[in-house]
């Protein structure tokens, strides 16, 4: 008989006989029920984590950060409004207002930024060729 099916022997007819557990065997149970504890916090806080992580909002998509050009030509326009080069009609008109709602200068924009959104807006529906800028 090796020396833990002695333990366990023990162990079972100390509880038969209703005999205290040793100081030993008390911090054990205690270390483990630390440890099961320690466990379910990290759980959790892991848990509230991840719903953080899942909860935040997307980022905002940027729009072209680059300095402007001398004459605007249809590339830099598409990049000022956020579209691609050839984009339909009705799409251009709806990201110019996006555009210009986010930097209207009534609403603490910029008037450079908002001529810019305009020629980028007049480029790309073609009523200018290019470089009409007020500035």
């Amino acid at each position: 008989m090796n020396a833990s099916m002695r333990n366990n022997k023990k162990r079972s007819e100390r509880k038969r006989k209703h005999e205290p557990v040793s100081i030993a065997e008390g911090f054990n149970s205690f270390r483990n029920g630390l440890a099961v504890a320690a466990a379910a916090t990290v759980g959790r806080y892991g848990i509230h984590a991840l719903q953080a992580f899942k909860a935040r909002p997307p980022q905002v998509r940027r729009f072209y950060e680059g300095g402007f050009q001398a004459t605007m030509n249809r590339r830099e326009a598409a990049l000022v409004l956020g579209v691609r080069d050839r984009t339909p009609t009705d799409k251009i008109k709806e990201a110019h207002r996006r555009v210009m709602i986010a930097n209207h200068p009534d609403a603490g924009g910029s008037h450079y930024l908002a001529s810019k959104i305009n020629e980028a807006k007049e480029v790309m529906l073609g009523k200018i060729k290019g470089g009409g800028s007020a500035f």
